[in-house]
């Protein structure tokens, strides 16, 4: 790595790739704001004056009701009856402040307590229970959320992805508020989608850094843009409180949900795919980028070889180790091997199908489902010496005439489904590559033999 240093001077943060981990350090911070804020919108967003678990009834009133009502207030001493709120006499009534919301309480009877709410700050008779399940039902959505996510973003636009799941995100925490009228399920039903956007936008902007993050620059970039997340409850908590009191809690649903819409406005304007497609990038920038991806391409690109070459080494030191120490059988031992060196690739192909959800997770996978396949060497691919070690060169030539002929018709048959299906041509290729390998293992694990087999003993002649 000592040798990906840019050959001259390049912008660092003056810099669109900078600029990007900026936008989605803004978007990471509305996510967290629509995530957190309602833990704090709930103080005054419940009302804790009257039983709860009856209905999602609202106890708000129109302004010119409550002005009528004061005029027939009666003034009782409330210490008795809540002791949350310290009940103030007014010449209108006896006043509870809670934060947000201004209440007053009068006696109709000695036994009806009704209660106003100003019209800014509707509260709801939600039960503990019920608080609790809003509360956590949006990491649901996201738990769900990954692992489809992860495979999407291979497949799909990342613009569209991590732009359209922060729109939608923003859309339902705009839509809080109203659901909230229509009771206490739709308020649930909108933080699991809510969730489930939010996991595909974090989960997919991650993969923004494959292609605009040099090396050296991978983890300061990954960092810069997910700390929007640790500061997202920091400006939540800062400003929340003063909404409530001032605007009223509707609004904090209003207005996270408003800058996250115009945040993925942004996004679908300034960010591109690929910094070469970048109109405002500069040529030194896309330069530096291109290059220390190139250079980073090579050394990737030569780890499964690598890594095939020391499984190879192993797999050969195992199996004369398992057969001089009679641990298992010869052909036991051929079966062991071949079945690790045609099963692993197989599995771990299908991993990187649907597992590999970062580039590090697709790197592992894609260097294991090539490396495994070298166990072979213990199995299948010496098996030719133990049943015809007369004819080895013959039959040895003869395997790998049919093994070339195979990868000539792989080639050839990959392409050809490339070209003709735009849908997902990838899955239907590894998928056969699977299937080739399973149906190759049941054939050998049927008829596999290990002893010499007797077209090709040597005979031996008698002389008279």
């Amino acid at each position: 790595m000592d040798n990906q240093v840019p050959p001259r001077k390049v912008p660092n943060f003056c810099s669109i790739r900078y600029g990007i981990a900026l936008l989605l350090l803004l978007c990471n911070v509305i996510i967290m704001s629509q995530r957190v804020c309602m833990s704090l919108t709930m103080i005054t967003m419940v009302n804790s004056t009257e039983p709860h678990g009856l209905s999602n009834t609202s106890t708000k009133e129109p302004q010119d009701n409550i002005k009528k009502k004061k005029k027939q207030v009666k003034l009782w001493s409330l210490e008795h009856f809540f002791d949350t709120f310290t009940p103030t006499p007014t010449p209108h009534g006896t006043c509870c402040y809670n934060p947000g919301q201004l209440i007053f309480f009068k006696y109709e009877s000695q036994k009806r307590i009704s209660v106003c709410c100003s019209t800014k700050n509707p509260v709801y008779n939600w039960s503990t229970e019920i608080q609790g399940i809003m509360l956590s039902s949006i990491f649901y959505g996201i738990l769900i959320s990954q692992i489809p996510a992860g495979y999407l973003s291979g497949i799909y636009s990342l613009k569209k992805m991590v732009g359209s799941a922060l729109f939608l995100s923003s859309l339902f925490t705009l839509l809080i508020p109203l659901a909230a009228e229509f009771g206490e399920a739709l308020v649930i039903i909108c933080r699991v989608i809510q969730g489930l956007f939010q996991g595909i936008a974090l989960t997919t902007q991650q993969v923004v850094w494959i292609k605009w993050a040099p090396p050296l620059e991978q983890v300061r970039l990954t960092s810069l843009s997910l700390s929007g997340l640790l500061l997202g409850p920091c400006v939540v908590l800062l400003i929340t409180g003063f909404i409530c009191d001032s605007l009223g809690w509707p609004m904090v649903f209003y207005i996270f949900g408003a800058c996250g819409c115009a945040l993925s406005l942004l996004w679908f304007i300034l960010f591109y795919e690929d910094p070469k497609d970048h109109p405002c990038i500069s040529k030194s920038e896309k330069e530096y980028i291109t290059s220390a991806l190139a250079q980073q391409n090579g050394l990737l690109s030569s780890l499964p070889h690598l890594f095939a070459w020391i499984f190879a080494i192993l797999a050969g030191h195992m199996s004369d180790v398992f057969l001089s120490r009679n641990i298992l059988s010869l052909l036991t031992i051929r079966k062991l091997f071949t079945l690790l060196g045609l099963l692993l690739p197989a599995l771990f192909s299908l991993c990187l199908l649907f597992l590999s959800s970062s580039f590090h997770g697709t790197m592992i996978f894609l260097i294991l489902a090539n490396a495994t396949g070298s166990f072979c060497m213990g199995g299948i691919l010496i098996n030719v010496l133990d049943i015809a070690p007369r004819y080895y060169g013959f039959l040895k030539g003869f395997t790998n005439v049919i093994g070339l002929t195979g990868g000539l018709v792989a080639s050839t048959v990959t392409g050809v489904i490339l070209s003709q299906d735009q849908g997902s041509p990838w899955l239907k290729i590894f998928f056969m590559m699977v299937a080739n390998n399973v149906i190759s293992l049941i054939f050998y694990l049927i008829f596999a033999k290990a002893e010499i087999q007797d077209w090709a003993k040597e005979t031996q002649n008698t002389y008279l």
